[in-house]
């Protein structure tokens, strides 16, 4: 597992949340609220990768030259569903011009592989150096749905260091799974947790997100 490549965020906003994330006791609300509270914390390291051009701005004193987000890219957030949707509230309000892009897929709970049931992605991206992707799952487990997801827009020569992965809790399986087919990817993450049962899921973890997040 090359951690030079896995970014985590470790601070104690993010630490509060993680733990009242994964705390049984805390309802779906409570769950809900604090995802939020991190995923925003996420998406903030994310966007440092964003190219930024000069622009005019004229405030009430005088006008000067201002960094902004380049408005010429197309910037993608990219859900895996269910449990991604959480992303998608705080994603809108940091990044207004980006597009939401929602993959669905399940896992199958015999074989642990993804099983794709909708797909929003674009089928052409011209002038493919210009994309950022963003897909947001909040667990990072087997890593095989982030890896199709990861697979979808690689295929349409984007470019691999455009595309950065953003979880909640990552397992190292996960993880090394993902390096294995693209070495060059950054994950951006709240925790590396210690290993997945045999039922596929990361331990310690916060059990299974969508139904935690959803109620269900």
């Amino acid at each position: 597992m090359n951690l030079d490549k896995v970014r985590v965020i470790d601070n104690p906003v993010v630490a509060l949340n993680l733990c009242t994330m994964r705390d049984k006791n805390t309802d779906s609300q409570g769950v809900r609220i604090a995802t939020r509270k991190i995923t925003r914390c996420l998406l903030y390291e994310a966007a440092k990768n964003l190219p930024l051009v000069e622009q005019d701005v004229t405030t009430p004193l005088t006008t000067f030259k201002a960094r902004t987000v380049d408005p010429d890219i197309e910037l993608i957030i990219s859900p895996i569903l269910r449990a991604g949707l959480i992303f998608t509230d705080e994603a809108i309000d940091i990044l207004p011009q980006a597009t939401i892009r929602h993959i669905g897929m399940y896992r199958d709970e015999t074989t642990l592989k993804p099983v794709w049931y909708y797909n929003k992605v674009p089928m052409d991206a011209t002038n493919p150096e210009k994309f950022y992707i963003y897909i947001t799952d909040p667990m990072l487990a087997t890593g095989n749905s982030l890896l199709a997801a990861i697979d979808l827009y690689a295929s349409k020569g984007i470019p691999v260091e455009n595309i950065k992965c953003i979880c909640i809790i990552a397992a190292p399986e996960g993880i090394k799974n993902i390096q294995k087919h693209y070495p060059d990817i950054e994950i951006i993450t709240a925790a590396i947790d210690d290993h997945l049962n045999e039922k596929g899921y990361i331990v310690p973890g916060m059990g299974d997100a969508g139904d935690r997040i959803f109620n269900t």
